[in-house]
């Protein structure tokens, strides 16, 4: 999506990620959305569409059900889903109503209750294969292929992921993709709405229950409830509002999706990589923002091995550095590109339809100035990333008001 008439965050606004007994899936999109409304200065009466994205009640109709909440007036309702990047699938769809004209202002939430939901992905079908081996499906498997021919568990994709990358580049081993979850634990202690906050010695992530190695626990997100939500405007429509809302809108000077283009491995296994590089460069390109200008990024760190490759997909380090990178403290706080200040998806959570808005929401705070203790000093540009398997991937690159 091209920088010409840009669109801007006018609002945002998130939950405090967790477990909620006592809020249903409704309750905690309507806290998100009330808050976005609120912080952009608008109501419900400004909207001209919403898109609410939602992976686990994707049939639910919950943009219709969150209207019964917080107002019903007649506007397009957008319910989306795209696995991992169904948040920022969701923003790029009001994105787009809005760049057509049909638009000047909408709303856009990410919800996802999970609960204690546990290990996402796969088909586990290939552990009660009876000793019946007789063609079925669409490929005509005599038994099932999960964790036979490749994997679709997430632990499993990501871990070769990190394994692969290891493989090919020097300095990278269990110990880097150790430092990563180390960083983004130490990180989580400053953001109040992290569902965990506590830190943790490199000793302890790597002594960690192992799921699929090299990540062990510690280096794996956890599911939970939550929500985020933004308000994006026109720029003729932001022209016509007051000061105070001008200057405190942030500028959306990339938004980019893509899928995975042909690869010989992502026929066995998805391919995280290909689809990120390209989106990362699309972005780039439409924005006119450098990696080096990047003064914070918010990624899609599911797994610890995820976060490495993705310093290299988004090209924030050198090509097969991000061992390296990691090494020298590059990702830090007050490193060279701070990554995932607000403990990212390891401690920060994942409840899957509210990723994306969230990191959307993290960004936007920071160049505002307004992350309190996390904030990351004079931040002006930040890009927020996100991958879903099947495959999915979403980059944003944000920029502070120039008022």
């Amino acid at each position: 999506m091209s920088n010409q008439d840009p669109v801007w965050i006018l609002g945002t606004s998130m939950t405090k990620f967790g477990r909620y007994a006592d809020k249903d899936l409704i309750d905690l999109a309507a806290q998100a959305s009330l808050g976005a409304l609120d912080d952009g200065g608008v109501t419900m009466a400004d909207m001209d569409v919403l898109a609410a994205g939602c992976l686990y009640e994707a049939n639910g109709g919950v943009g219709q059900r969150l209207q019964k909440q917080i107002g019903q007036t007649g506007i397009p309702v957008y319910n989306v889903a795209n696995a991992c990047a169904t948040g920022a699938t969701a923003v790029r769809t009001v994105m787009m109503a809005i760049k057509s004209g049909e638009a000047q202002m909408g709303l856009v939430v990410g919800v996802e209750q999970m609960g204690k939901m546990g290990m996402l992905g796969g088909d586990r079908a290939a552990r009660s294969d009876k000793n019946v081996f007789e063609r079925k499906g669409r490929f005509g498997s005599v038994v099932g292929v999960e964790g036979r021919l490749g994997t679709n568990m997430m632990p499993g994709v990501f871990a070769q992921a990190g394994m692969e990358y290891a493989y090919e580049n020097d300095g990278v081993g269990f110990e880097q993709f150790a430092k990563v979850a180390q960083k983004n634990h130490e990180h989580s202690t400053l953001n109040p709405l992290a569902q965990y906050r506590k830190a943790f010695t490199l000793e302890e992530v790597m002594g960690s229950e192992v799921i699929a190695y090299p990540n062990t626990l510690l280096m794996c997100c956890p599911t939970g409830d939550g929500s985020a939500a933004v308000v994006l405007v026109s720029d003729e429509k932001l022209k016509t509002l007051p000061l105070e809302q001008q200057r405190r809108a942030v500028k959306v000077s990339a938004s980019v999706l893509t899928s995975d283009p042909w690869t010989e491995g992502c026929q066995v296994q998805p391919d995280v990589n290909t689809l990120t590089r390209n989106a990362a460069d699309a972005a780039y390109e439409d924005s006119g923002v450098d990696p080096a200008d990047l003064d914070l990024v918010e990624l899609h760190d599911c797994f610890a091995t995820a976060e490495l490759r993705h310093y290299d997909n988004l090209r924030l380090c050198e090509p097969g550095g991000a061992g390296e990178w990691i090494d020298r403290g590059g990702p830090w706080r007050d490193g060279e590109i701070p990554v995932n200040v607000s403990g990212g998806l390891l401690s920060k959570g994942h409840p899957i339809g509210a990723t994306g808005v969230a990191n959307l929401f993290e960004v936007a705070t920071h160049v505002r100035g307004e992350a309190g203790d996390r904030q990351v000093p004079d931040a002006k540009v930040g890009l927020a990333h996100v991958i879903g398997l099947g495959s999915s991937c979403g980059v944003h690159i944000l920029e502070r008001s120039g008022l």
